[in-house]
């Protein structure tokens, strides 16, 4: 049956169904999660306290010489090759990682999460310099890269893994989240209403290996070819 997956996953990526890949091989990372307000090497305590959730450095600086303030927040836009290409992108992010969090099970496989049945969405967690991108800034871009009104897909997509969802990490990111929902939701460019959920951020379980800078690495494949250089290109971003 494996071989069998493999070998229509050429095709089923031209339906444009990212969900198609999960027959793509599986090189389990099983990693440990990460908790809420830590993300790779750039840790935030759990509780809140620096910052309400926000890591803050001043030894680094940005390119214009200024002290680094770093921050966490967990995005979940559909399919986490498609939010990380355009993201890894935008001045003042620091670094994207891919993976799921919103589940009941833990180390989660991408096989497992893609059958719908773990709870998690697949998400990308964004390390960003505060003094570079705000927040609000970061969330403009959130609702340009997909569309927050479908619920439980993205485009083909389909299944509650694809969700909409910001995952805060703070107080003072639920509250501004909640803000840029509702001007979003008035600005009348849906038609329908916005199902983007806003939850408190949970364990963040980094994806695969190979799921890292997929785009990056994998340009010429059917999935990112016919859905994220498209949306890359009507971004205004570098394919």
């Amino acid at each position: 049956m494996k071989s069998l997956k493999l070998a229509v996953l050429s095709l089923s990526l031209v339906l444009f169904g990212c969900a198609s890949a999960c027959s793509e091989p599986n090189e389990e990372a099983g990693g440990s999660g990460v908790s809420p307000g830590t993300s790779g090497d750039s840790m935030v305590a759990a509780d809140g306290s620096a910052s309400e959730g926000q890591a803050m450095t001043t030894d680094p600086k940005n390119e214009e010489g200024a002290a680094v303030r770093e921050e966490v927040v967990t995005l979940g836009a559909g399919c986490f090759w498609c939010i990380e290409a355009v993201l890894e992108q935008i001045d003042g992010v620091l670094d994207v990682s891919s993976g799921y969090m919103g589940g009941e099970v833990d180390s989660p496989t991408y096989d497992q999460v893609c059958s719908g049945t773990t709870g998690h969405a697949e998400v990308v967690q964004v390390r960003f310099d505060a003094n570079v991108l705000s927040f609000d800034q970061l969330l403009d871009w959130f609702w340009k890269l997909h569309d927050p009104t479908q619920v439980d897909r993205q485009g083909n997509d389909e299944g509650p893994q694809y969700r909409s969802a910001i995952f805060y990490h703070s107080e003072e990111q639920r509250s501004a989240a909640e803000a840029s929902k509702a001007r979003e939701a008035a600005s009348g460019r849906h038609r329908q209403p916005i199902a983007t959920e806003i939850t408190a951020a949970s364990t963040f379980w980094p994806a695969e290996d190979y799921h890292q800078d997929y785009y990056r690495g994998n340009r010429r494949q059917s999935y990112c070819r016919f859905v994220i250089a498209p949306k890359l290109d009507k971004l205004g971003l570098e394919k």
